[in-house]
């Protein structure tokens, strides 16, 4: 046996446990970080070959194992912009060198420029929806853009497709032709109006008058103003014909249009579009007017904020008149072995030999979770297991350092026995 050996083997348990102490320490001073993921410390015996009249202690090797694996608890903090995911998968993000990696710290808030960024510094990645759905690539980061809200321009969208549904009463008096809206006469007469706001090239507001007569039994007609054409005060004469005119024709066993009736306008919009408006939810009953649908596209020049970030990864933005548009798709990746990643400042992740290769999907698809908005996930610290760890070690490394010291002793009694 040899007392050098001795000492060295309490040496390596020593510093085994000062490790165990250092991962404890780590821990506790993120038991409050976003979307940390605990560290342990894990040994394994190294040997020394022995033969049967001696001895030779060996030591002890440490081994970092970061639980990757483990998900915290979530917690709701009402921020559209803080994201977590609940299930298997990782958030891609990147850095100021634009190096790109994975974490589940989903802090997110813009920056100056309006880019999403964790308390990490990382950006948010996603897929911009200018031009449809995209597609994923599975294996790689081509694609992905950082999620910026501020770079959408102050957009006016002209208004160009819509639905109106609406009750016409059936027991509604007819209307002489003389005296109908599509005359434009100063006496003419109406069952039912609505208007409805539509937009223009440059996002200005123009509101369309839209007439119900009734000229005969299931038969109305449907005619559609310039509002800025009515006379002083309002309505007939208008200054300009009208943008359109139609005949509605009512099946009398249902109340519904008939097959072979008209069910759309096109209306030409001034400084606009052509608008198609889709009128084949009008009903006939007998009850009062009552408009039903209403959904008309285009806004007025508006900036943009995020409202929305679905399960699915899609982030909304609404403008000043209550419009939303769909403008990036958020997708998470995973890898196979995920405790296996490399650790980076910041929460982040990089994939490794061990890890195996990232592979890329939206959520909710092909096994990976879902995207929680308004939500973070919490450090995986326990708090009372790192203190049960921590006397453990302490009582550990106190037991190494009195053999140290009987090995140093026996160690002194060989080197004074020439004495």
């Amino acid at each position: 046996m040899s007392l050098y050996g001795v000492m060295r083997t309490s040496t390596s348990g020593m510093a085994a446990q000062a490790t165990r102490i250092s991962t404890v320490a780590e821990n506790v001073a993120n038991s409050n970080t976003v979307g940390y993921k605990a560290v342990r410390a894990e040994f394994s015996s190294i040997f020394i070959n022995n033969n049967i009249s001696s001895f030779n202690s060996g030591s002890v090797d440490t081994n970092i194992h970061r639980i990757v694996d483990n998900q915290g608890t979530l917690q709701a903090t009402g921020s559209v912009t803080d994201l977590a995911i609940d299930g298997d998968g990782f958030m891609l993000v990147r850095n100021a060198n634009g190096e790109n990696f994975m974490t589940r710290a989903g802090s997110f808030i813009p920056d100056g420029n309006g880019t999403l960024v964790n308390t990490g510094g990382f950006q948010l990645l996603g897929y911009p929806l200018t031009d449809g759905n995209p597609t994923v690539v599975v294996n790689g980061y081509t694609g992905l853009v950082p999620v910026t809200v501020s770079d959408v321009e102050l957009v006016a969208e002209p208004t160009t497709t819509g639905n109106f549904a609406a009750n016409l009463p059936s027991t509604a008096a007819v209307i002489a032709a003389a005296d109908l809206p599509s005359t434009n006469a100063a006496g003419a007469t109406y069952t039912a109006k609505s208007s409805l706001v539509t937009y223009g090239n440059l996002g200005e507001e123009i509101t369309l008058d839209v007439y119900f007569s009734k000229t005969a039994t299931n038969q109305w007609e449907v005619t559609v103003y310039n509002a800025a054409d009515a006379a002083s005060g309002g309505g007939f004469p208008y200054a300009s014909a009208a943008l359109d005119s139609q005949t509605l024709d009512f099946d009398p066993n249902n109340g519904k249009l008939d097959g072979a009736s008209v069910d759309s306008l096109s209306i030409a919009i001034p400084g606009g579009q052509t608008l198609d408006l889709d009128l084949s939810g009008m009903s006939q009953l007998a009850t009062g007017y009552s408009v039903l649908d209403a959904k008309l596209n285009g806004n007025a020049a508006s900036a943009a904020e995020i409202v929305e970030i679905s399960n699915d990864g899609t982030l909304y933005v609404s403008f000043a008149n209550g419009t939303r548009r769909p403008l990036y798709r958020v997708p998470i990746a995973t890898v196979t072995s995920p405790d296996n990643l490399a650790s980076i400042s910041g929460n982040a992740f990089a994939p490794t030999s061990k890890s195996g290769d990232i592979r890329i999907g939206f959520p909710n698809e092909a096994g990976l979770g879902a995207l929680k908005s308004g939500v973070l996930e919490q450090s995986t610290t326990d708090i009372a297991s790192e203190f049960t760890d921590m006397i453990d070690a302490q009582r550990s490394y106190t037991a190494n350092s009195k053999v140290f010291q009987t090995g140093a002793e026996l160690m002194d009694v060989l080197v004074n026995l020439k004495r």
